[in-house]
């Protein structure tokens, strides 16, 4: 018997993840996506109900959702998919979860909160490595001082990204940056700002990147001045600023397609996975000059992603979701990061 949960796109790479770790803990998810080749071999691997439906027809999205308390939606890009699926839950009264980090979405699906409530679900997009550790570090440093304007978040990762988020990033980068001021979110150029930052011994340089956060951590703490770093060698510093001047080149067709098929299948192997970290860090201040300052260190981006999605379905089919759109630390709190395996605060 299924759990009454349903993962779609199940067999990508981060989808697999998140498959094989419910499985793990006790969790029987019915597969779902629209390549039925792919499907079938998942289902025939690890035993479990599969379900093919594309997106792009609404009575196939009602009928793949039948009987579904939750969906973890891992099909990218997103913003192509997310919409057609939410909008599915909406009319299926069937939770909403997915792994994207693009600000278009999180908005997107903010915009959804009002039909949300009205039907009795929950729409909570990023319960991934985007964005459930940084938007629990924002929040709880907004709890440490609750009078901040200002909020600065970084990253640094070790290993490469997935086949799914290298596509993503590809898309996104003849379109800048963007940083929240005064409350709006704001487009500026590509690496805006780089600068220094302390992760807890090691120190790297880090450009603005458009990162999730620039939505969602005002969702959570109301911060109106938000900014989000990535630690990037000086390669990718430099093609960042170039993207200023070439981005209509970059977002031609051709050359997207070109991109794109430079792109390697998979993702980080069993060993980048085992031994693979993410540092976070972030710093709040107000317009007394207060300020404080925290760190988080997680286990390989990827892992991190099926331990938190896994973690925040579970919430989900044992009744704890609140209705309308929320993030993950405004709806279950800024130490749900700790309840992610090997995460430390400090």
């Amino acid at each position: 018997m299924a759990d009454g949960i349903l993962i779609y796109g199940s067999y990508g790479y981060t989808g697999a993840l998140i498959v094989n770790l419910a499985v793990a803990r006790g969790i029987t998810p019915v597969l779902a996506g629209r390549n039925p080749v792919k499907l079938e071999a998942q289902g025939r691997e690890t035993g479990l109900a599969v379900r093919t439906f594309g997106l792009d027809d609404p009575a196939a999205v009602d009928t793949g959702l039948s009987g579904m308390q939750a969906v973890i939606h891992c099909a990218g890009p997103f913003s192509h998919t997310a919409q057609a699926m939410a909008e599915g839950c909406l009319r299926n009264g069937v939770h909403y979860l997915d792994i994207t980090g693009e600000i278009s979405v999180f908005e997107a699906m903010a915009a959804l909160d009002a039909q949300a409530r009205e039907a009795g679900i929950m729409i909570m997009p990023g319960v991934g490595f985007d964005v459930v550790p940084s938007d629990c570090l924002a929040l709880h440093l907004k709890e440490q001082l609750p009078s901040a304007t200002q909020l600065s978040l970084a990253f640094h990762s070790s290993g490469s990204p997935s086949h799914g988020t290298a596509s993503t990033m590809v898309e996104n980068i003849p379109h800048g940056g963007c940083i929240r001021r005064d409350g709006e979110i704001v487009k500026v150029p590509g690496a805006y700002k780089v600068r220094d930052i302390d992760f807890g011994g090691k120190t790297k340089t880090c450009m603005t990147i458009p990162w999730g956060d620039v939505s969602t951590a005002f969702h959570s703490t109301g911060i109106p001045n938000i900014e989000v770093y990535m630690s990037a060698p000086a390669g990718l510093r430099i093609f960042a600023k170039l993207s200023r001047f070439i981005g209509g080149l970059l977002a031609a067709g051709p050359v997207q397609r070109f991109l794109l098929s430079r792109i390697p299948p998979g993702g980080p192997d069993a060993q980048e996975l085992a031994q693979g970290y993410t540092q976070l860090w972030g710093e709040v201040s107000d317009a007394e000059g207060n300020t404080a300052e925290a760190r988080i260190k997680t286990p390989q981006g990827y892992s991190l992603t099926a331990d938190t999605a896994v973690l925040i379905a579970q919430k989900v089919l044992a009744g704890n979701a609140a209705a309308g759109f929320q993030t993950p630390a405004r709806a279950y709190g800024a130490d749900l990061i700790l309840e992610a395996q090997g995460t430390e605060r400090h």
